[in-house]
C-alpha cells in the first residue's frame, strides 16, 4: 500500500507552487492587499490559465475529473503564498453540483461562470439574519460570504440547510483582518433561485477541509519563514537558530504541523473514497488545523522578535490569513459539535 503522493499528484503540487513562488510575491501580495485591480486580475488570470478552476469538475463536463486530495494540494500551495483565488469555491460547487446541475461545473471549467460561497447558515448565525427561501425566491441576509471578484454566481445555504444557486444579489464589502481576500454581506430580496438540493453535509465538509488545507500551506510557510530568519539572524555574536530556546519553539512548531499535514491528506482520501468516516476526519481536520495553525502563527511570530510585527517582513499576511481561517465556516468548537454529532456522541 502506497502512503504518499503519487507522481502525477507532485508533479501537480510542483507545478501550482512553482507558478505561485514566481507570480505571487510578497510584493503581489501587498499590491493586492492595498486594492490593485490590476495584481489581482493578472494573478487570477494565471490560474486560469493552469485550468485548476476545473480541476475538481468530472472529466464527462470538461474539467480535469481531480479528487479532493488533489484539490488540498492546490489550495496548500495557495495558503503558501497566500494569494486568493476562487478555487475553493469553484471546487465546493464542482463537488455539489453535478449531481443537480450540469451546466454549471461546464461553465466553471471553461473559465464562463466564477462561484462565490455563503455558507454561513450551515455554521453560526445572528438572530435575524439569515436567508429563507419561499416558492423558490430567496429572501434575507448572508453575513459573510467569500466571493471573489467578478462572481457571476453564489452557492448559499438557508437556515434549514438546503443550498441554492443564485445568479443576483445586492452586496455590501466586509472587512476583515485578512485583506487579500475578498468577503461580502449578501442580500437577496425575492430573487429566484437558479437551482436548489437538499442538505447536504459533504458540501460545507469539503469547504472545511480545503480551509484546513490552505491553514496547512500558511503555517507551513509561517515556520519555513522563522526557520530561515533563525539561521540568519544574529544576537551576541551568536546566530539565534544556535539557542536553545528557539530551537525548541522551531522543532514543536514542525512536531505539530507534519502530523496536521497527514491528516488532511487522509481526511481528503476518506471524502474522495466514501469512506464512511469522513465527514467526521473533514470536520475534524478543520478544528485541529485551526489549533494548530494559531499555535504556529504565535510561535513563529515570537522567534522573528520585533520584527515579526513589521510591514516589512510581511509576516502578518500569514498571521491574518491563519485567523480568518480559524472561524471561517465555523469555529473549532462549532466544527468538534458536528463531528460528534456525525458520530452519535451529542443530539444534533
Amino acid at each position: 500500500m502506497e502512503f504518499a503522493l503519487s507522481e502525477d499528484q507532485r508533479m501537480l503540487q510542483d507545478s501550482i507552487s512553482g507558478f505561485l513562488k514566481d507570480n505571487a510575491s510578497l510584493d503581489t501580495i501587498r499590491k493586492i492587499a492595498d486594492g490593485d485591480a490590476e495584481a489581482k486580475a493578472g494573478l487570477d488570470a494565471g490560474l486560469a490559465e493552469m485550468g485548476i478552476m476545473g480541476l475538481h469538475v468530472p472529466e464527462m463536463m470538461g474539467g480535469s475529473g481531480l479528487g479532493l486530495l488533489e484539490a488540498c494540494l492546490v489550495q496548500e500551495a495557495l495558503g503558501y503564498t497566500v494569494a486568493p483565488s476562487g478555487f475553493l469555491a469553484a471546487t465546493v460547487a464542482a463537488d455539489l453540483l453535478p449531481n443537480y446541475q450540469e451546466d454549471y461545473p461546464r461553465g466553471i471549467a471553461d473559465g464562463e461562470m466564477v462561484f462565490g460561497l455563503a455558507l454561513t447558515e450551515l455554521s453560526s448565525r445572528r438572530d435575524g439574519a439569515g436567508v429563507t427561501v419561499d416558492n423558490g425566491r430567496l429572501t434575507g441576509t448572508s453575513l459573510l460570504a467569500d466571493v471573489p471578484d467578478g462572481a457571476t454566481h453564489v452557492l448559499l445555504a438557508d437556515t434549514s440547510g438546503s443550498f441554492h444557486v443564485a445568479d443576483s444579489w445586492s452586496a455590501e464589502p466586509m472587512r476583515t483582518i485578512d485583506r487579500t481576500r475578498t468577503f461580502q454581506q449578501l442580500t437577496f430580496d425575492g430573487t429566484m433561485a437558479e437551482t436548489s438540493t437538499q442538505p447536504d453535509a459533504s458540501a460545507l465538509a469539503a469547504a472545511r477541509l480545503l480551509i484546513a488545507a490552505d491553514t496547512l500551506g500558511a503555517a507551513q510557510a509561517m515556520l519555513d519563514k522563522a526557520v530561515e530568519y533563525a539561521k540568519g539572524r544574529k544576537q551576541f555574536g551568536r546566530v539565534i537558530g544556535s539557542f536553545q530556546a528557539v530551537k525548541h519553539l522551531c522543532a514543536e512548531m514542525a512536531a505539530k504541523l507534519e502530523p496536521a499535514r497527514a491528516l488532511v491528506w487522509h481526511a481528503a482520501y476518506a471524502m474522495d473514497t466514501k469512506d464512511p468516516e469522513a465527514l467526521v476526519m473533514a470536520n475534524l481536520a478543520k478544528a485541529h488545523l485551526a489549533e494548530v495553525g494559531t499555535f504556529v502563527a504565535k510561535t513563529a511570530t515570537e522567534v522573528h522578535g520585533g520584527m515579526g510585527f513589521t510591514d516589512l517582513l510581511g509576516l502578518h499576511y500569514w498571521f491574518k490569513r491563519i485567523g480568518v481561517n480559524r472561524q471561517l465556516f465555523g469555529s473549532p468548537e462549532q466544527v468538534r459539535q458536528t463531528a460528534a454529532e456525525l458520530q452519535g456522541f451529542v443530539a444534533a
